[in-house]
């Protein structure tokens, strides 16, 4: 069993696609971008918003900060709320609180909504620590949202492979394997196919139960 554990937010345990990719397609068509399929704009959820307008649309630097704060203009105040908690992970929170482990969010995504978010599906009650980006731009890479949530929750003296990351992109395996971390990977998110194996997750789970075995079973 794992006694620290890191999750990761959007497409892990909740399923945020309906409030992102409006956002962002209202943040494109700022630009002159009309994109009506919502399903091409879901390589948005995971990563740092700048650069994947960056990656995927062509933008500048420039453009792209632009573009964050008008995608934040629509998702602060409805797309945060356009989204879904998976079934069971309440459920799976309240167990791994009972059983005494150490509970952090390390999340991409700015920390004030994030905070908004567990409290609008009332599981901010789960978490000893909430570990987001900042609004400003800093700590938005994973390794880095891994590392402070590292030095805020787990003592030094503690192997690192008991502490578990979970997440469903390449970016949360990668945050896990920048520090030596068990990586744990969810593929009922949104990872192209092959990504989690190609990132190297120790553990590739395609189900809540399947998720609970791996972190409450004796390893």
């Amino acid at each position: 069993m794992f006694d620290y554990i890191l999750f990761d937010l959007d497409g892990t345990l909740t399923d945020p696609k309906e409030g992102i990719t409006k956002s962002v397609q209202y943040a494109l068509a700022d630009f002159g971008i009309e994109e009506k399929n919502l399903d091409k704009l879901e390589v948005f959820i995971g990563p740092p918003l700048k650069e994947s307008f960056i990656e995927f649309y062509n933008f500048n630097e420039q453009d792209a900060l632009k573009a964050v704060d008008k995608y934040r203009e629509r998702f602060v105040v409805t797309g945060i709320f356009e989204n879904k908690i998976y079934e069971g992970i309440p459920e799976l929170l309240n167990k791994l609180h009972e059983k005494g482990c150490r509970i952090s969010i390390a999340s991409s995504k700015p920390t004030v909504l994030v905070e908004r978010i567990l409290d609008y599906f009332d599981i901010a009650k789960y978490f000893d620590y909430v570990v987001g980006s900042e609004l400003d731009g800093r700590r938005t890479k994973k390794e880095e949202v891994v590392e402070e949530a590292l030095r805020q929750m787990v003592p030094q003296n503690v192997d690192r492979r008991n502490v578990a990351m979970i997440g469903d992109r390449k970016f949360d395996i990668e945050g896990a394997r920048a520090f030596g971390l068990t990586g744990i990977a969810v593929s009922y998110g949104y990872a192209p196919e092959g990504e989690l194996e190609a990132a190297g997750a120790d553990y590739i789970v395609g189900s809540i139960e399947e998720l609970e075995n791996a972190l409450l079973k004796d390893n």
